[in-house]
């Protein structure tokens, strides 16, 4: 398929769908409010630096990331955007964000005396305050809390609070009471920011679903994740979407081997598959080290030639078995995310077949397997282990 690797297996990553789906957002939201584009986790498995350009070339104006790691990726990938690395980072690498120009976020007055004793420049390093409305993750929790924040920040003067946010735990949810709840109290703690002399550019609560839901609400930046892949928050929100999600990744392999088993010979570890019948027998090169989990055995399907073909036996490592209705050239195409004429395999499927959210399934796809970034319907440059 590539000069840039040597195998039969890869995902594709649709940046067309990227750029539609924050452009839909940008329409959604009222007029000025900015749209941060959350490239943590390598962009969901999609690819932290083609989608952080791609969002950016569509009207995102900041990037979120979950660690100073993967902020300090994208500056040296030469990605020159206001990044918040929206986890908490050590207080020793406060010089680091600020060389890179990266804001942090910041929830602990320890934690900012102690930075303040590491750093030893001038310039100034930008926070965002954390509060903890309710998710129980991080954050500040309390009015007394924020208030010793604020002291510790307005303690040096190279601290800039430049924005202040919440997360949500169940905006994606119809029950509306906790949310309802966590809004109020962010509220209320922003008007107490603003009363101890803090009034920051950036105010900030919304994920995706709450975005989707109440963008009116929103003051004036929204967080862009999941849906900015293509992907509903949840099955809850599925069908009640303001607009058309476009879904951005697929995976695909090819057939390695073809061949006809014999009644009551079988196929991959522990022999949990013994035909019952003569059966044609694809062997696909990906297995639970791709990210392709052994879980999946006998209840996922792939596409081959536009029909339904299951899983068999049990994956492996490496590769995995399926039954075919016939013989079946090797070479043919595999569709284990995707479309193949009339079927289709939505990540939403296999999350199911998990037990689990959509948001996983990207992100277990693991860096063996070569990422092909499309463009205007044309290869855009490729990802792979193969530098």
């Amino acid at each position: 398929m590539s000069e840039n690797f040597y195998r039969e297996t890869w995902a594709e990553i649709d940046l067309d769908a990227v750029e539609h789906n924050v452009r839909r957002m940008k329409q959604h939201l009222p007029e000025g409010t900015q749209l941060m584009a959350v490239v943590k986790a390598d962009g969901y498995g999609h690819g932290a630096e083609p989608v952080a350009r791609t969002a950016l070339e569509a009207g995102a104006t900041w990037l979120g990331v979950a660690l100073l790691d993967e902020a300090i990726a994208l500056r040296k990938a030469g990605v020159h955007a206001p990044i918040l690395v929206l986890g908490w980072t050590r207080p020793q690498d406060v010089g680091l964000a600020a060389r890179h120009h990266i804001s942090l976020t910041v929830f602990q007055k320890e934690w900012l005396e102690e930075a303040s004793r590491y750093y030893k420049d001038a310039s100034p390093v930008f926070f965002h305050i954390k509060c903890d409305t309710g998710m129980g993750r991080i954050g500040v929790r309390t009015p007394e809390e924020l208030s010793e924040v604020v002291r510790a920040l307005q303690a040096d003067s190279r601290f800039v609070a430049e924005g202040f946010f919440t997360h949500f735990a169940t905006a994606d949810e119809a029950d509306e009471a906790y949310f309802r709840r966590q809004y109020q109290r962010f509220v209320d703690m922003t008007e107490q920011l603003k009363s101890l002399g803090i009034n920051p550019n950036l105010i900030h609560c919304a994920n995706s679903a709450a975005a989707l839901k109440y963008p009116e609400k929103m003051f004036n930046m929204v967080r862009y994740g999941i849906a900015m892949y293509g992907l509903s928050p949840s099955p809850e929100m599925k069908d009640r979407l303001p607009f058309e999600l476009k879904e951005a990744f697929t995976l695909k392999s090819r057939l390695v081997h073809v061949k006809l088993i014999e009644p009551g010979e079988g196929v991959s570890y522990g022999v949990a598959f013994r035909a019952a019948e003569p059966t044609w027998v694809g062997t696909v090169p990906i297995g639970y080290a791709d990210g392709w989990q052994r879980a999946l055995s006998g209840k996922a399907s792939v596409l081959v030639a536009g029909k339904r073909c299951p899983i068999i036996g049990r994956i492996c490592m490496d590769q995995l078995m399926i039954a075919l209705d016939g013989p079946v050239p090797v070479g043919e195409l595999v569709t284990l995310i995707g479309e193949d004429g009339a079927e289709r395999i939505g990540i939403d499927d296999i999350a199911a077949m998990l037990g689990t959210i959509n948001y996983e399934i990207p992100c277990m796809i693991s860096k063996r397997v070569p990422r092909i970034y499309f463009k205007n319907g044309k290869i855009a440059r490729t990802a792979n282990l193969i530098l």
